[in-house]
Protein backbone atom coordinates (compact mmCIF):
# COMPACT_ATOMS: atom_id res chain seq x y z
CA UNK A 1 0.00 0.00 0.00
CA UNK A 2 1.15 3.57 -0.58
CA UNK A 3 2.54 5.41 2.43
CA UNK A 4 -0.24 8.04 2.51
CA UNK A 5 -3.59 6.44 1.60
CA UNK A 6 -6.62 8.41 0.58
CA UNK A 7 -6.04 9.69 -2.95
CA UNK A 8 -7.19 7.39 -5.75
CA UNK A 9 -5.91 3.81 -5.79
CA UNK A 10 -3.84 3.13 -2.69
CA UNK A 11 -2.60 -0.38 -3.34
CA UNK A 12 -3.73 -3.91 -4.03
CA UNK A 13 -4.62 -7.04 -2.13
CA UNK A 14 -4.04 -10.57 -3.38
CA UNK A 15 -6.13 -13.04 -1.39
CA UNK A 16 -4.71 -16.55 -1.70
CA UNK A 17 -8.05 -18.41 -1.75
CA UNK A 18 -11.48 -17.81 -3.30
CA UNK A 19 -12.85 -17.20 0.23
CA UNK A 20 -12.25 -13.49 0.65
CA UNK A 21 -14.36 -13.54 3.82
CA UNK A 22 -11.90 -15.92 5.50
CA UNK A 23 -8.90 -13.77 4.60
CA UNK A 24 -10.47 -10.39 5.37
CA UNK A 25 -9.58 -10.41 9.11
CA UNK A 26 -5.87 -10.64 8.22
CA UNK A 27 -6.20 -7.73 5.81
CA UNK A 28 -8.01 -5.64 8.42
CA UNK A 29 -5.26 -6.38 10.96
CA UNK A 30 -2.60 -5.37 8.44
CA UNK A 31 -4.36 -2.08 7.64
CA UNK A 32 -5.14 -1.08 11.23
CA UNK A 33 -1.83 0.80 11.72
CA UNK A 34 -2.46 2.94 8.61
CA UNK A 35 -6.24 3.41 8.80
CA UNK A 36 -7.16 3.03 12.45
CA UNK A 37 -10.01 0.77 13.50
CA UNK A 38 -11.80 -0.41 10.33
CA UNK A 39 -15.45 0.67 10.41
CA UNK A 40 -16.66 -0.15 6.89
CA UNK A 41 -15.72 -1.97 3.70
CA UNK A 42 -17.32 -1.20 0.34
CA UNK A 43 -16.86 -3.27 -2.82
CA UNK A 44 -17.76 -2.51 -6.42
CA UNK A 45 -18.83 -6.01 -7.47
CA UNK A 46 -21.37 -8.67 -6.56
CA UNK A 47 -21.09 -12.42 -6.26
CA UNK A 48 -22.92 -12.65 -9.60
CA UNK A 49 -19.98 -11.01 -11.42
CA UNK A 50 -17.47 -13.33 -13.03
CA UNK A 51 -13.97 -13.26 -11.55
CA UNK A 52 -11.66 -11.54 -14.05
CA UNK A 53 -8.86 -13.61 -15.59
CA UNK A 54 -5.98 -11.14 -15.42
CA UNK A 55 -3.51 -13.69 -16.81
CA UNK A 56 -5.42 -13.74 -20.09
CA UNK A 57 -3.82 -10.36 -20.79
CA UNK A 58 -0.32 -11.87 -20.82
CA UNK A 59 -0.89 -15.01 -22.85
CA UNK A 60 1.00 -15.29 -26.12
CA UNK A 61 -1.03 -14.11 -29.08
CA UNK A 62 -3.44 -12.01 -27.05
CA UNK A 63 -2.34 -8.40 -26.65
CA UNK A 64 -5.54 -7.45 -24.89
CA UNK A 65 -9.08 -8.74 -24.79
CA UNK A 66 -11.46 -6.45 -26.66
CA UNK A 67 -13.28 -4.19 -24.23
CA UNK A 68 -11.53 -5.46 -21.09
CA UNK A 69 -10.49 -1.93 -20.08
CA UNK A 70 -14.16 -0.93 -20.06
CA UNK A 71 -14.97 -3.61 -17.48
CA UNK A 72 -14.43 -2.36 -13.95
CA UNK A 73 -11.60 -3.88 -11.97
CA UNK A 74 -12.54 -5.18 -8.53
CA UNK A 75 -11.84 -2.41 -6.03
CA UNK A 76 -12.61 -2.37 -2.32
CA UNK A 77 -12.64 0.72 -0.15
CA UNK A 78 -11.59 0.01 3.42
CA UNK A 79 -12.73 2.81 5.71
CA UNK A 80 -10.96 3.30 9.01
CA UNK A 81 -11.48 5.80 11.82
CA UNK A 82 -8.40 7.76 10.70
CA UNK A 83 -8.16 7.17 6.94
CA UNK A 84 -9.50 5.12 4.06
CA UNK A 85 -7.78 3.04 1.39
CA UNK A 86 -8.94 1.87 -2.02
CA UNK A 87 -7.41 -1.46 -2.94
CA UNK A 88 -7.46 -3.35 -6.22
CA UNK A 89 -8.41 -6.95 -5.44
CA UNK A 90 -6.21 -9.31 -7.46
CA UNK A 91 -8.06 -12.61 -8.10
CA UNK A 92 -6.59 -15.51 -6.13
CA UNK A 93 -5.98 -17.63 -9.24
CA UNK A 94 -3.71 -14.99 -10.80
CA UNK A 95 -0.19 -16.30 -11.39
CA UNK A 96 2.32 -15.16 -8.77
CA UNK A 97 4.50 -13.37 -11.34
CA UNK A 98 1.63 -11.18 -12.57
CA UNK A 99 0.09 -10.72 -9.12
CA UNK A 100 3.38 -9.46 -7.65
CA UNK A 101 3.82 -7.07 -10.57
CA UNK A 102 0.28 -5.70 -10.02
CA UNK A 103 0.90 -5.36 -6.27
CA UNK A 104 4.12 -3.39 -6.88
CA UNK A 105 2.52 -1.10 -9.49
CA UNK A 106 -0.52 -0.41 -7.33
CA UNK A 107 1.64 0.50 -4.33
CA UNK A 108 3.98 2.68 -6.39
CA UNK A 109 6.94 0.42 -5.65
CA UNK A 110 9.86 0.17 -8.09
CA UNK A 111 10.12 -2.65 -10.60
CA UNK A 112 13.45 -3.92 -11.93
CA UNK A 113 14.08 -2.37 -15.36
CA UNK A 114 14.67 -5.85 -16.85
CA UNK A 115 10.90 -6.36 -16.70
CA UNK A 116 9.82 -3.16 -18.47
CA UNK A 117 9.19 -4.87 -21.82
CA UNK A 118 7.64 -8.04 -20.42
CA UNK A 119 4.02 -8.98 -21.05
CA UNK A 120 3.45 -9.14 -17.28
CA UNK A 121 4.79 -5.63 -16.70
CA UNK A 122 2.65 -4.18 -19.50
CA UNK A 123 -0.45 -6.09 -18.36
CA UNK A 124 0.09 -5.01 -14.74
CA UNK A 125 0.38 -1.40 -15.84
CA UNK A 126 -2.90 -1.63 -17.79
CA UNK A 127 -4.69 -3.43 -14.94
CA UNK A 128 -3.64 -0.81 -12.39
CA UNK A 129 -4.56 2.05 -14.74
CA UNK A 130 -8.02 0.50 -15.22
CA UNK A 131 -8.38 0.26 -11.42
CA UNK A 132 -7.31 3.91 -11.06
CA UNK A 133 -10.04 4.86 -13.53
CA UNK A 134 -12.55 2.96 -11.37
CA UNK A 135 -11.34 4.84 -8.27
CA UNK A 136 -11.57 8.18 -10.03
CA UNK A 137 -15.22 7.50 -10.83
CA UNK A 138 -16.24 6.13 -7.42
CA UNK A 139 -17.97 8.40 -4.95
CA UNK A 140 -16.29 8.51 -1.54
CA UNK A 141 -18.04 6.40 1.11
CA UNK A 142 -19.71 8.46 3.81
CA UNK A 143 -18.74 6.17 6.72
Amino acid sequence: MVSAPGEGLDGAWWPRTPSIARELPQLIDALRASLGQVVDININWSSANAVPDLDMLTRRGIGALPGWKDRPQRVMCVVGEEARAKLLVVPCHTTPALAVMVLRHAAGLPVDSRHYDSARYLAAFDIVEAARAVCAGQPEPTS
